[in-house]
């Protein structure tokens, strides 16, 4: 599934979020340089006009009618207009007010020096020369048009710059993509030479070169020890399989012979299942490979009760006799072989019941495991202080039930420790 943001994406997402920024920061600069001139044209008349009137004033002790019809000279704050008045008032020390329905004024104050009154005011009623007022839907309108012109022109030069940075990236993750594990090693840095991608693509190449040496190694392992442990294998079970018909031999040798010869064949079941898990063969459900539980459980009571040898360990089985899973034997002998194995191991004393509840085979013993974390038990080579063990074998059974989709548990706590298989092999949750 593709992600949800390409890089491609992000940086259109990237060229157009600064574009959009950048655009929106000279709109706003623009408008207040619009506002400012403005303001600054209505200061430098007033000041012209106050110069004028204070001139005007010392030679004939009189104020004159201002040059600009929207300028009006006031003796005192009292004589200003109701709105005008009550702003002034409110905030004595400001030049710049705005009035009611619409009305906007400037005021600068005529010094006097010589006059009991106070100072004078000059006042501009400025809500008809405000221009940019009168144009301001304008120039917002024409500031939109502009901001989404340039953002329009970003994610373009953005898709395009991204499409062009990009691609030789995007087709070095595709031929990755289509890899499997049977082709050659990829050999892509001929492709991306001169370009950044190549040192990428020089060191994937060199890492699938080492990757498909590997496989073919672990292939031709497989190979070798199919062949080299089956082998023998085979020879002790037909010479036992002969010695086992000698007569000559007593029945406690032919006996003996006939546990060997039965330890070959679960050898020789043990290292297909082991190779089917290193050669990640899917597994076939269509085949129906259903096998008893009771025999397969008894068989490895017997051959685990070597480790009960001394210990005040009681086993109890209480398992229904036609009770079947879909497993083949030999994995089903593997499975129960470590789940039972561990549980002798770790019981000193007490007792060990397998039995079935809720449709699930339980292995319980009645001593806990508290040298290892649950998240740790699953772990190759994790085992406790009581294991004679190399701490691998609840990890091929972790392997096992994930390959054959059985619902493995194992819990433990105060009063002991229960490992239980879902009999109906629904879908791992270990």
């Amino acid at each position: 599934m593709k992600p949800q943001w390409t890089m491609r994406s992000r940086l259109m997402l990237a060229f157009a979020g600064i574009s959009l920024f950048v655009a929106l920061l000279f709109s706003g600069i623009a408008v207040l340089f619009l506002y400012t001139v403005e303001d600054r044209f209505f200061h430098d008349a007033l000041q012209s006009e106050a110069q004028r009137q204070l001139a005007h004033h010392e030679q004939f002790n009189r104020w004159t009618l201002p040059h600009n019809e929207f300028m009006t000279v006031f003796e005192n704050a009292q004589d200003f207009p109701d709105d005008l008045r009550e702003a002034y008032l409110a905030e004595p020390a400001r030049s710049e007010f705005r009035g009611a329905e619409g009305r906007h004024y400037h005021l600068v104050r005529l010094a006097q020096a010589d006059s009991a009154k106070g100072p004078a005011f000059l006042v501009a009623e400025v809500n008809q020369q405000l221009v940019v007022r009168r144009m301001r839907s304008s120039i917002l309108e024409f500031l939109a048009w502009s901001v989404s012109l340039v953002v329009g022109i970003a994610l373009g030069l953005g898709f395009w710059l991204a499409r062009r940075m990009s691609a030789p990236l995007a087709e070095l993750a595709s031929q990755v993509e289509a890899m499997q594990p049977d082709d050659p090693p990829l050999d892509s840095a001929q492709v991306f030479r001169s370009h950044e991608v190549e040192v990428l693509a020089r060191k994937l190449a060199a890492l699938t070169t080492r990757v498909h040496d590997f496989v073919e190694r672990e292939r031709e392992f497989s190979r070798d020890v199919s062949h080299e442990l089956r082998t023998p294998l085979a020879v002790i079970r037909s010479g036992c399989e002969r010695l086992e018909q000698d007569r000559s031999l007593s029945v406690a040798a032919r006996r003996q012979i006939g546990f060997v010869s039965q330890s070959a064949w679960q050898m020789q079941q043990c290292v297909g299942a082991l190779l089917s898990l290193a050669r990640e063969q899917p597994v076939d459900d269509t085949v129906e490979q259903t096998a008893l539980i009771l025999p397969v459980i008894e068989q490895v009571v017997m051959e685990q009760g070597l480790q009960l040898e001394g210990k005040p360990v009681e086993v109890s089985v209480d398992v229904d006799p036609e009770l079947q899973m879909r497993l083949p034997r030999s994995i089903l002998h593997i499975l129960l072989g470590n789940l039972v194995g561990n549980a002798f191991a770790h019981t000193g004393q007490g007792h060990v019941r397998i039995d079935t509840d809720a449709g699930r085979l339980r292995i319980t013993n009645s001593q806990a495991m508290p040298d290892l974390e649950a998240g740790d038990l699953f772990e190759p080579f994790a085992k406790g202080e009581s294991s004679a063990g190399f701490g691998l074998g609840l990890a091929i059974v972790r392997r096992l039930c994930e390959r054959y989709q059985i619902d493995l548990r194992i819990e433990s706590g105060p009063q002991g420790t229960c490992a239980s298989l879902d009999l109906d092999r629904t879908p791992n949750r270990v």
